[in-house]
């Protein structure tokens, strides 16, 4: 079918090593709590990678280089915003939720941990979190069935519905089998392949157009305002832009990274690994785009399908400047990042449906047998779903991922913050937080009022709820009262809590 080619034998044997890695996982996956967050044993290398990989999904080589082939650099302001976001992400919540999640009955989920913050014995919390994060995690899990679909459609010249259905068995073999363990140990493997990938190809592109300033003058004969920062923004956009650091605060996917740590004194070198990372991955993916505009300008017949489609610029310039076999390695890093986030978001997806609902309100004596094979189960529901939500091939990618990214951001964002941080919220406050955060989300993205992304006017009225609500209601209990003060004092020391309680 795909004929033997040596983008054919490297993609294929790349899909055989992440296989590889699945069954080794499940070597070492003995419990539930192995399968949906790796027994809390991950370092601090695996635990950076990990968080970036997850992050970095196919958007990163095909919706953002696409975004900056049409506009120019005034796209970058999205990365500048993520830049940010991930850095106070992992300064002010990584710590608190690994230590917070652990005094909490040592909770699973984020659903789980929520309950157990706020004593919701009734787990309306946990229902609501469930509902939100199946809700958006089908909708981003869709945008990484696309961009998969893209990658074996553009490669191979199979028709969109076959490259679906095969990027999507890729990822959910080694979920499948390996859980938790085998989608952090793949995403430190894919996290190097995006990185060497994203600096490797626009280096390459100079180099063929003659250097920088070369490349430079090219693309200011072109369309000199694609230097420009500002081209086409207003205050609007560029705040909607950068706002896209919002979304870190509340991605299901990211935060059980944290959870998964085993220790909070390996967090301050992790923290420091992954921005660096994604500098170098964030600023490769921006000189794609950019540089491509030169590129395809002298090169008109092998960029046409990158006018009709923007997102595959990173595809075509592998293609056309790269040795097959070394073309099949950089464009396996695609496939990469759609693995490793498509991953991450189908395990999330699985873990809350077993532990949150199955086992919250089925089937309470459930044995460690039954949830790990309830979850796999629940890995290919919730596939079935996205692919079906990924049929349509005029879907975008970016499109896609914006609305799942501020969904979260919004439900999640607040609340998170201000459970690790504010010792007077209160399950109300909770619960009102995070509705009027997905309800602002989908209402707002369905008008679009004034082109301000969603993002922002959800974070903003989820957390006025949040303190609105805590405020006005019942105080919390002395209990979560103590609960907070330990953590507040164990983060302070840097000293773990027992999960015994």
């Amino acid at each position: 079918m795909f004929g033997i080619s040596p983008i054919a034998i490297t993609f294929c044997g790349y899909l055989l090593l992440m296989v590889l890695v699945g069954f080794i996982a499940w070597h070492y996956t003995r419990d539930f709590n192995d399968y949906v967050l790796g027994g809390r044993k991950l370092g601090g290398l695996v635990t950076a990678l990990s968080v970036g990989a997850s992050d970095m999904s196919g958007w990163l080589l095909m919706g953002l280089p696409g975004a900056v082939f049409l506009s120019g650099i005034s796209e970058s302001w999205l990365a500048i915003g993520l830049c940010c976001g991930s850095f106070v992400n992992w300064k002010i919540v990584a710590a608190r939720l690994r230590v917070y999640t652990e005094r909490c009955k040592n909770a699973l989920t984020l659903p789980d941990y929520l309950s157990h913050r706020f004593d919701d014995d009734e787990r309306v919390l946990s229902i609501i979190c469930a509902v939100v994060i199946l809700i958006f995690f089908t909708i981003y899990s869709a945008s990484g069935m696309v961009a998969g679909a893209r990658l074996f459609e553009s490669t191979f010249n199979l028709d969109y519905s076959t490259s679906l259905w095969l990027g999507a068995a890729a990822t959910i073999l080694y979920v499948f089998v390996g859980g938790f363990l085998a989608v952090s140990w793949t995403d430190t493997i894919q996290a190097a392949m995006m990185c060497v990938a994203l600096v490797a190809t626009p280096l390459v592109v100079m180099n063929e157009l003659g250097g920088l300033s070369v490349t430079l003058d090219q693309v200011q004969v072109i369309d000199a305002s694609m230097l420009d920062m500002f081209k086409g923004q207003t205050v609007i956009g560029i705040a909607s832009l950068i706002a896209w650091g919002l979304g870190y605060f509340g991605q299901p996917h990211l935060l059980v990274r944290f959870m998964a740590t085993k220790s909070i004194k390996v967090i301050p070198t992790a923290c420091r690994t992954s921005i660096i990372w994604m500098v170098f991955c964030l600023a490769g993916a921006v000189s794609v785009g950019f540089f491509g505009c030169a590129y395809f300008a002298e090169h008109i017949e092998s960029g046409a399908s990158v006018t009709q489609n923007p997102e595959l610029v990173f595809i075509v310039l592998t293609q056309a400047l790269f040795n097959p076999w070394i073309a099949g390695l950089l464009m396996s890093a695609i496939l990469a990042a759609v693995m490793s986030t498509l991953s991450c978001q189908l395990l999330v997806c699985s873990s809350t449906l077993t532990e949150d609902f199955y086992r919250a309100f089925f089937r309470p004596n459930a044995k460690t047998r039954e949830l790990i094979w309830f979850g796999r189960l629940m890995v290919l529901l919730v596939s079935l779903i996205a692919i079906f939500m990924a049929m349509d091939p005029d879907s975008k990618v970016l499109g896609l991922v914006s609305y799942a990214w501020a969904g979260f951001g919004a439900s999640f964002g607040p609340v998170i913050i201000l459970s690790l941080w504010w010792k007077r919220m209160t399950k109300r406050g909770a619960l009102a937080g995070m509705i009027t955060g997905a309800v602002t989300v989908i209402v707002w993205n369905t008008f679009g009022w004034f082109g301000l992304y969603e993002i922002i006017p959800g974070f903003v009225f989820a957390t006025i709820a949040i303190i609105a609500f805590s405020l006005t209601g019942p105080k919390p209990s002395q209990a979560m009262i103590d609960i907070f003060r330990e953590v507040d004092q164990a983060v302070k020391t840097g000293n773990d809590l027992s999960a015994s309680n």
